[in-house]
């Protein structure tokens, strides 16, 4: 709708590929080992495409890239997607690579937070950090009972992002473009039951209450003075933040 500001998404899905896989189509159908099937094959693919886009602006060369950190929901595998992604790119054998599933929306925070941790603490270090999401694990036919999954498929759609970070970039050959600052995480109690994510062998559903607008509301302010205070910070316009449930 108008409130969402989505005009267009893309998809990994074809009628084509919903006409062979008919079982993706119906609520409560057993399909997780035909998901699992795309997942792990295109995942790593579509992460490729936007980790070659960050290393064409980033500017040098591919071997320099010391650090991997990939991150989706779905497709736990093994070999993961990670190791996929090292082969397609050609990365060094050696480099050192962390895999994370089941993130969901936090993923791009959580992957900056550890980046910016793996290049503080390693000199010279250069990580490519990779999210690559498919939504094909929530695409299914509506449920009266479980009107969620409707929502999910109404937000979401496919899609991959990459940057490269480090630090004490080299005049003349890197251009930082943001510098990480300082990251922060916080629970809010009594939550846990708000927002879920179920692995079941319909795939994965998605449960969602209609009280996390006004729980956010309520909470960020607070997130943020734990977050700001130790900089001495309390005028939140006067800083760029993300802040992600």
């Amino acid at each position: 709708g108008d409130k969402s500001k989505i005009r267009k998404r893309h998809l990994v899905l074809t009628e084509e590929l919903l006409k062979k896989n008919p079982n993706l189509c119906t609520y409560n159908e057993t399909s997780l080992n035909t998901r699992q099937d795309i997942l792990v094959s295109e995942v790593p693919k579509l992460g490729k495409e936007a980790a070659m886009k960050a290393i064409k602006e980033w500017g040098s060369p591919i071997s320099e890239i010391t650090h991997l950190v990939f991150c989706t929901t779905s497709g736990v595998d093994m070999p993961g997607a990670d190791f996929q992604l090292v082969k397609l790119l050609g990365l060094s054998s050696s480099v050192k690579r962390l895999m994370m599933y089941q993130q969901g929306c936090n993923a791009g925070a959580v992957m900056l937070r550890l980046a910016k941790d793996l290049a503080e603490n390693n000199k010279g270090a250069r990580v490519l950090v990779v999210c690559s999401e498919i939504t094909i694990n929530i695409f299914r036919g509506p449920s009266l009972e479980q009107d969620d999954n409707l929502l999910a498929q109404c937000l979401f759609g496919d899609g991959s992002a990459a940057m490269i970070v480090g630090t004490d970039p080299r005049p003349g050959l890197e251009t930082p473009l943001f510098e990480l600052v300082s990251s922060a995480q916080t629970i809010v109690p009594n939550t846990d039951s708000h927002l879920k994510l179920h692995l079941r062998e319909m795939g994965l559903t998605f449960h969602c209450s209609k009280v996390v607008p006004s729980v956010l509301a309520e909470n960020v302010e607070d997130c943020l003075v734990k977050a700001f205070e130790p900089y001495g910070i309390s005028d939140w316009n006067s800083i760029f933040w993300v802040f992600h449930p």
